[in-house]
């Protein structure tokens, strides 16, 4: 190289060896430390040229061609290494995608199962099976604990709670996963408490007053359900415009508050349904009075829902008899007397069959 380079000396005469040399030169420094360049780091050592040089027009243009090859290979890198940083990221983002919906469909199957496993206990009444109570509570029980531990560095229960999990900034679509991981947990637990109650002997809770606690522990669920994203959405709302410009933070202020508006006017309403519930969950109101051998034996003592003996039969006021147990199953479906359809009931006794509401709280 510094045989090429010792060409710049010539006399002025040999003006095109001259610029043959200089190009040759030039070419030589650029392949030379070619190697230095790696993506994201650049290091360029450019030599001072001789005064002869500098001082050669032809030299000057030598000189600028240097720097615009050089600054023409440092930005086609550092074009190629962003390119790169934003594949990685894009792939990163598919991947969580992917991730995301997969555990969606987890969480979804394993509702299903364990809802329509509970309401089939719950039908069978004394029949029940008291080893597949005890497996779904374990299976559920296994299953948040799992997918909690998974994602402990997040803190993911915090939402249990009322508090924000460890992000810094949540997007739109990390706030819909949060709120619901944390609303598939509380169906979990509250379905792991009617499997408790579904162990209990019938000395120690009757049938009757098992579906009286059914009923009470899904509408409890569904109250608690209801406010539990508040803290995550508000947070998201409220720093909305936290970067950007006046108009985008007035919009998330805005969102917020036309957000808390939203939930005051569901909390009155779930409170009002609430209010029921606990009413006829401590007064236990009854279907009709307790009926005499004579009235069933004007009947064959036979009830007409189960085409059995009567077990507690029940007069109610339209003058039919049924058995207490089934006539409570009844009513929990329908407010009209199985024969006549007689008004019975001004409300149907939802939930307590067991079932959880299928319903995905995200707002």
């Amino acid at each position: 190289m510094q045989a090429n380079c010792s060409q710049l000396h010539s006399p002025p005469g040999a003006a095109g060896s001259e610029d043959a040399s200089a190009s040759q030169c030039v070419h030589t420094r650029l392949t030379g430390e070619g190697s230095c360049l790696h993506s994201g780091d650049v290091h360029i050592q450019i030599n001072s040229i001789p005064k002869e040089c500098a001082e050669n027009p032809s030299s000057r243009n030598i000189r600028s061609s240097v720097h615009s090859c050089t600054h023409g290979c440092i930005h086609s890198r550092l074009r190629s290494h962003s390119h790169n940083e934003a594949r990685q990221s894009d792939d990163t983002a598919t991947e969580s995608g992917d991730h995301g919906i997969s555990l969606g469909i987890g969480l979804l199957t394993t509702f299903m199962y364990a809802n329509k496993s509970i309401v089939n206990q719950v039908f069978l009444r004394e029949r029940c099976s008291k080893i597949q109570c005890a497996w779904l509570l374990v299976f559920l029980a296994g299953s948040s604990v799992l997918l909690y531990y998974t994602f402990h560095s997040q803190s993911l229960y915090y939402s249990l709670i009322f508090l924000n999990p460890t992000l810094d900034h949540s997007s739109f679509w990390e706030v819909l996963w949060i709120v619901g991981i944390t609303d598939f947990i509380l169906k979990f637990l509250f379905m792991g408490l009617k499997c408790l109650i579904l162990l209990m002997p019938s000395f120690i809770m009757p049938f009757k007053s098992k579906g009286y606690w059914y009923m009470l522990l899904e509408e409890l669920c569904q109250y608690y359900r209801t406010f539990v994203p508040i803290p995550v959405w508000f947070r998201y709302f409220i720093s909305y415009g936290e970067f950007g410009n006046v108009t985008r933070r007035s919009l998330g202020i805005l969102l917020a508050l036309l957000y808390l508006i939203l939930k005051l006017l569901d909390f009155f309403g779930h409170l009002r349904t609430f209010r029921r519930v606990l009413r006829i969950f401590f007064t236990r109101p009854s279907y009709g009075v307790a009926a005499s051998k004579r009235q069933c034996s004007d009947v064959d003592d036979i009830c007409s829902v189960c085409q059995a003996e009567f077990q507690k039969p029940v007069l109610l006021i339209c003058q039919h008899i049924f058995c207490e147990e089934c006539i409570t199953l009844w009513f929990n479906r329908e407010k009209t007397c199985p024969l006549c359809r007689t008004v019975i009931s001004d409300h149907i006794n939802k939930w307590k069959d067991g079932a959880t509401s299928s319903h995905l709280q995200i707002y």
